[in-house]
C-alpha cells in the first residue's frame, strides 16, 4: 500500500525529515506520535506531493508506484486522500457540489451526511462559517466519499469536542474496518484511539523516526506518563 524508503525532505533548504523508513500494508492503520515541530505534518505533505516539500533523497511507493515525480492530483488518483489539520474555506462551492463530484451515489451522500450531522450544511459553501467540529466532519465527509485506499489524517480531533469526536470516530472506524483501507493518523490528544482499531504506532522526533510497530495505545500511555524522550531512549531509532 505505502512504502517509504530512506526519505529525506527539505523545506526552504532546511532539513525537516531525515532518512525515514516506513511501511503500511493494505488494511493497516498506523498512528504517528511526536512533539510539535517534529515533522509529522511535513511527512504527510511530502507523501501527498505538496509544493515546497523537496525530496532530497529516497522513494515514496504508493500502490506499487514510485510517486516522487507525480503531482498531488496524480497521487490522489492512485488512492491517497488527506484530511487537513486546518482546512481552508472554499467560497462559491457548496458542500453538496463537491460531494456529487466525488460520488455519484446520491443515497450514499445523503446517508453519510446524516451520519455526520451535515444535512443542513450541504447547501452551504465548503467550511464557510463552519464551527471547528463542523469543519472536521466536513473534511471526513469528503474523504470518505472520495473512497481513498489510504487516508492521511492530520490531528482529526484537534479543536473538536468529545461529541464530534464520537461522531467522526464511528464513521472512520466503519470506513477502515473490513474494506482493505489503510491509514496514517497523527494525534496529540489520543482521543481518536478510543474509536479506531489501530494496529501499530510510531514516533517522530526531530525529523527522525523512532520506536515503530508497537501497540499505539500502550505507546500513548507511556508518552503521557514519561514523555516523548523517554520513549525514544527506551526503544531506539528504526
Amino acid at each position: 500500500m505505502l512504502e517509504i524508503k530512506n526519505l529525506s525532505v527539505e523545506v526552504d533548504r532546511r532539513p525537516v525529515l531525515k532518512n525515514i523508513n516506513l511501511k503500511i500494508e493494505k488494511g493497516e492503520v498506523m498512528v504517528l506520535f511526536g512533539p510539535n515541530g517534529s515533522g509529522k505534518s511535513s511527512l504527510i505533505k511530502a507523501i501527498m506531493g505538496f509544493s515546497g516539500y523537496k525530496v532530497t533523497r529516497g522513494e515514496i511507493i504508493l500502490n506499487g508506484k514510485n510517486v516522487k515525480k507525480l503531482t498531488m492530483d496524480e497521487r490522489a488518483k492512485l488512492g491517497s486522500g488527506i484530511m487537513f489539520q486546518h482546512p481552508p474555506e472554499v467560497r462559491g462551492v457548496q458542500l453538496k457540489q463537491i460531494s456529487e463530484y466525488l460520488c455519484k451515489d446520491k443515497m450514499k451522500i445523503e446517508t453519510l451526511a446524516k451520519e455526520l450531522s451535515l444535512e443542513k450544511h450541504l447547501e452551504r459553501d465548503i467550511n464557510l462559517s463552519f464551527s471547528g467540529g463542523e469543519i472536521k466532519r466536513s473534511e471526513l465527509f469528503q474523504l470518505v466519499l472520495q473512497a481513498a485506499d489510504i487516508l492521511f489524517l492530520d490531528e482529526p480531533e484537534s479543536g473538536v469536542d468529545i461529541e464530534n469526536i464520537s461522531i467522526m470516530g464511528k464513521v472512520l472506524d466503519e470506513y477502515l474496518s473490513g474494506k482493505e483501507k489503510s491509514a496514517l493518523i497523527i494525534t496529540h490528544t489520543g482521543y481518536i484511539l478510543d474509536y479506531i482499531r489501530a494496529g501499530k504506532g510510531c514516533l517522530l522526533i526531530d525529523g527522525e523516526l523512532w520506536c515503530s510497530g508497537r501497540n499505539p495505545k500502550e505507546m500513548f500511555e507511556e508518552i503521557k506518563k514519561d514523555g516523548y524522550e523517554h520513549c525514544r531512549e527506551c526503544h531506539g531509532k528504526i
